[in-house]
């Protein structure tokens, strides 16, 4: 078999989509002397499109348009895993696709997901498939309550979630869930949220950042710690569980496993996110190499990076709530004086309520001060209460 070729320096990087993520990665391509070219269909001057050479806006469904992108580029990569399977077969019959189109397809649809952890025989919370209320009935019954009302397809974030605690008419409950099938599973009395951010390389050889703790506020996340205050045990087979499913996939990039993590420390898997991920961000500052820089290497062909992380770190996210108008942003001084923090913002014009603006990194001696000079800076950012 012919190995694959490596792109070295000076080949153009297609992204699919234009959030910070692609920012980032954008970010750290230029750095090591690649071209960007992001294809987005949100507005010219995307997060990601304001740091590439080229930006496209437009419909991922136009045939020109998609023509004109593989002109552009060498290899493609995605910053998000909701796209089009039909666009991503096209793109992959023509230039190589990295992840591949396999990953993504199992990642954005809950069914798919799980089904695969499943037939892995990898640990995650019971479920059952449900396509009308009958069985949404018979599914609640056999799980009992309380359980977990998912969408099976496009959901992030909390988005497209009902836990249903006993007594709702299932009737009802499906007719708010608005989609043709779902996915009802136990609800797990975790004690932590923990994710492991790990690099898989052409090659198979396979790289992980240390274990990061996450803290969820309104189901979005809002603060990640770095390592995990978890057992060595727990840390080292939930690497173990992260590396079967990136090869059970044959993964090619930087993806994270979202873990719940019970009492007595068993690790079940709730979520796959076939990308760079949030409670990442924190390798920016704390690691020797970081998950986008990883990301970067994998898709590439390069050697990957050495993942260790020099400092503990926490990571706080800056959603647009803070914001004392969509236009004004807050006041960063408390942030900016303090010595081992490091802001970073994401380039959106305008922010909007439970929007992710950027985050900020705090590095300290140990993890729980960290953790506690990071909840000063976030208390001292808030706006005051208006009159």
């Amino acid at each position: 078999m012919k190995p694959a070729p490596i792109f070295l320096p000076g080949r153009t990087i297609g992204i699919l989509g234009g959030g910070q993520l692609g920012r980032m990665l954008a970010r750290e391509a230029q750095r090591a002397g690649y071209r960007v070219a992001v294809y987005t269909n949100e507005p010219h001057g995307s997060p990601a499109g304001q740091l590439a050479d080229l930006e496209i806006n437009a419909t991922y469904f136009d045939d020109h348009v998609r023509l004109q992108f593989l002109r552009d580029v060498d290899l493609i990569t995605m910053e998000f895993e909701n796209l089009p399977s039909d666009l991503l077969a096209s793109f992959e019959s023509l230039k190589p696709v990295r992840p591949g189109r396999r990953a993504l397809e199992t990642c954005q649809n809950r069914e798919r997901e799980k089904s695969f952890l499943r037939d892995l025989g990898v640990p995650h919370a019971p479920f059952h498939i449900v396509k009308n209320p009958a069985e949404l009935a018979a599914a609640i019954a056999a799980l009992g309550t309380p359980c977990v009302l998912k969408t099976a397809d496009f959901g992030y974030d909390g988005k497209g979630q009902q836990k249903l605690t006993g007594g709702e008419d299932p009737a009802l409950v499906w007719q708010h869930l608005a989609a043709p099938r779902g996915v009802l599973e136990q609800w797990i009395p975790f004690v932590k949220e923990i994710s492991v951010v790990a690099a898989r390389a052409l090659d198979g050889s396979f790289a992980a950042f240390p274990p990061t703790e996450n803290q969820h506020a309104h189901h979005l996340l809002d603060l990640s710690l770095s390592p995990a205050r978890i057992s060595p045990a727990v840390a080292a087979q939930a690497t173990a569980l992260t590396e079967k499913i990136a090869a059970a996939l044959d993964y090619t990039g930087t993806l994270a496993v979202e873990f719940f993590l019970t009492s007595d420390d068993l690790l079940l898997v709730n979520e796959i996110a076939p990308r760079p991920h949030n409670s990442g961000h924190h390798t920016l500052d704390s690691c020797l190499s970081n998950q986008f820089e990883q990301q970067l290497r994998a898709i590439t062909g390069l050697p990957l990076a050495d993942p260790r992380q020099h400092t503990p770190a926490a990571m706080v996210n800056l959603l647009g709530d803070l914001w004392p108008a969509p236009d004004q942003a807050p006041d960063w001084t408390p942030l900016l004086q303090h010595p081992r923090a490091r802001l970073h913002l994401y380039g959106k014009r305008r922010a909007l309520p439970g929007r992710k603006m950027g985050h900020f990194t705090v590095l300290a001696d140990s993890v729980d001060q960290a953790l506690a000079e990071a909840r000063q800076l976030q208390a001292a950012l808030q706006p005051a209460p208006r009159p």
